[in-house]
């Protein structure tokens, strides 16, 4: 089985769709298998990370922006790639830096995350954005 989700972002900052990916699920009725995540753009990533608390979604946020500020910091003077915004060039480099493509489990019909896990498209773009992930199940 095979489909894309649409997942519209608001700016920078961690979306998760738990709910949809096991709402696909189940109606495919899909049973045990291997189900693979991919990020179909190259200024966004995919995380497995707690649900629980908002708080370390923005903790992420924070730490990426401190690690790869905006191309307008004087840290980042030496980029090329400018002309898309401040924002851009920093959003390939995060996305270079975190994982494109998730693999979870599927047993009995249910993705085996851990009970704070949730999955979580991480945009680093600044601006809103619609974004692609394509999923597969086997």
């Amino acid at each position: 089985m095979q489909t894309v989700f649409a997942l519209q972002t608001r700016g920078a900052g961690l979306y998760e769709f738990t709910g949809t990916v096991a709402g696909w699920l189940e109606s495919e009725g899909a049973r045990d298998g291997l189900l693979t995540l991919f990020v179909r753009h190259t200024s966004c990533s995919l995380l497995i990370q707690e649900n629980a608390d908002p708080d370390v979604q923005r903790d992420l946020n924070a730490f990426l922006e401190r690690l790869v500020p905006p191309a307008g910091d004087p840290s980042m003077s030496y980029l090329v790639h400018t002309l898309e915004g401040p924002d851009d060039m920093p959003a390939h480099i995060k996305a270079a830096l975190l994982p494109v493509s998730l693999s979870i489990p599927v047993m009995n019909g249910r993705m085996a995350l851990g009970t704070w896990q949730g999955i979580y498209l991480f945009e680093h773009r600044a601006r809103p954005h619609q974004r692609q992930v394509a999923a597969h199940f086997a």
